[in-house]
C-alpha cells in the first residue's frame, strides 16, 4: 500500500465515491509538482497512489479531487468543480486523507 492514500464517500447517498480521478503534487518553493495520479476504486479507495518503495519526502502536497466530473457522469449538479487537500508530511508515517463530499459540501480529516 502507498504510503499517501485516500477514501471517498459521498454523503449524499451513504455510499463510496467511485470512479473519481485524484492527482498528488508536491510543494517546490512556489510551484507545484504532479507527483502520482489514481482514480479511487468501487470501494472509493485509492490505496496505490505512491508505490510501496516510494516513501515521500518531508513537505507540503495537495490532493485533487476531480468532484465535478464525479457528480457530472450522474447528471448532479454540484459547487465544486474539484477540491483540493493541502497537508504535511513531516515523519515517515502513513498519511491517510479521507474526503466526505456531496454536491454542495465536504469534510476531510487526518485518517488511518
Amino acid at each position: 500500500m502507498s504510503q499517501i492514500t485516500t477514501h471517498v464517500l459521498d454523503t449524499s447517498l451513504g455510499r463510496p465515491g467511485k470512479n473519481i480521478k485524484v492527482e498528488l503534487f508536491q510543494k517546490n518553493e512556489n510551484e507545484w509538482k504532479l507527483t502520482a495520479e489514481g482514480i479511487t476504486n468501487d470501494d472509493g479507495r485509492c490505496t496505490d497512489l505512491l508505490e510501496k518503495s516510494n516513501v515521500p519526502e518531508y513537505g507540503i502536497y495537495k490532493i485533487k479531487f476531480y468532484s465535478g466530473d464525479y457528480f457530472n457522469s450522474s447528471d448532479t449538479k454540484t459547487f465544486y468543480p474539484y477540491i483540493e487537500i493541502t497537508f504535511q508530511i513531516s515523519d515517515d508515517e502513513h498519511y491517510h486523507v479521507p474526503l466526505l463530499l456531496n454536491p454542495f459540501g465536504y469534510s476531510t480529516y487526518r485518517g488511518s
